[in-house]
């Protein structure tokens, strides 16, 4: 897995956010987790470090959520970067605690790192002022997370993901999708970023950038160039429809379990703020129609990753009681 931490080369003068993050969930209950190591820094500021740790149960109800925020992040010998004393993740695996918390996992990549982005210049271009890459969308995890409420959960071989974004500012709404464990298709995934940006004053159409991979046969999905995505989204899930290579569309429905989401504060350096609804262990349903390999149907009853982020406050999902920035 190929990966860089941007901040160490951050001007003084600059605000930016950066953020390595893994999620997991078990292949055979809504179970999952995610944890974020994230950099924060704002203009004339040095840069802080927080660590993030979410697990979703959605038998249980509302997810265990827990921050912690620390100066000083660091790139550690053969890793990406450490936060909040000591909390790493690199290409081998994840170790650290946050609060009661405590985890180590390994991973090993089962599909190569996806790009989001195309053209590749976009990656040094101003906008998007967010770049994303999956280091691995694909995974397998094995390991062990405790918390002081429950047994360990014994990760053993399950599937998940580990992705890197950096920028300037959050775009100004986004959908963040990523899907595994499919009935009967385990080699299977999504993963898909749509945004709307705030460009003079106005919000841009949505964009979709990702991929859809079905048994090693990899579909770019959405671009800059061509059908904008049909989106309708609300903080319990979302439809949408977006242009696969080839002609073919991909349909998504996502479906979050009653109260099984988390709502976390996201800062921006400039000092905006966005919430932000995600469900780890959310229901989805992928169909590709049209064009090579059409009738494709993907499901999977908890093995989604549904991410909302937004600026207004009266969604109805309660905030972790974290600040951030």
């Amino acid at each position: 897995m190929e990966a860089t931490a941007v901040f160490t080369g951050a001007r003084p003068a600059e605000g930016m956010y950066e953020s390595f993050y893994l999620r997991a969930v078990s292949p055979r209950e809504p179970v999952g987790v995610w944890i974020r190591h994230t950099v924060h820094k704002r203009p004339g500021s040095p840069p802080s470090g927080s660590l993030w740790c979410t697990v979703f149960d959605a038998a249980r109800g509302a997810p265990f959520m827990h921050k912690v925020t620390a100066p000083g992040p660091t790139v550690p010998t053969a890793g990406w970067i450490e936060v909040a004393g000591g909390a790493r993740i690199g290409p081998d695996g994840a170790d650290g605690s946050c609060g009661p918390a405590r985890w180590s996992l390994r991973f090993s990549a089962a599909r190569p790192e996806l790009r989001h982005l195309r053209p590749g210049f976009l990656y040094r271009a101003p906008l998007p002022r967010t770049k994303l890459t999956s280091p691995a969308p694909l995974v397998h995890l094995d390991g062990v997370l405790e918390l002081p409420d429950r047994p360990p959960l014994e990760l053993d071989s399950w599937p998940g993901m580990v992705g890197h974004n950096w920028g300037r500012e959050h775009a100004e709404r986004w959908i963040w999708l990523h899907g595994c464990a499919f009935e009967g298709r385990p080699d299977a995934w999504i993963d898909l970023a749509v945004g709307r940006l705030a460009v003079a004053g106005r919000m841009t159409p949505w964009v979709a950038n990702g991929m859809l991979d079905a048994g090693g046969e990899r579909r770019r999905l959405g671009g800059l160039i061509g059908a904008r995505p049909q989106v309708a989204e609300t903080p319990q899930g979302c439809e949408l429809s977006v242009r696969a290579e080839g002609g073919a569309t991909v349909r998504v429905r996502a479906t979050v379990p009653a109260g099984a989401a988390a709502g976390w504060r996201y800062a921006d350096p400039d000092g905006g703020e966005h919430d932000v609804v995600n469900c780890s262990v959310s229901a989805l349903r992928v169909e590709l129609a049209g064009g090579a390999g059409g009738g494709l149907v993907l499901e999977s009853p908890h093995g989604g990753a549904y991410e909302l982020g937004m600026r207004e406050h009266d969604h109805g999902v309660p905030l972790a009681p974290f600040a951030d920035g």
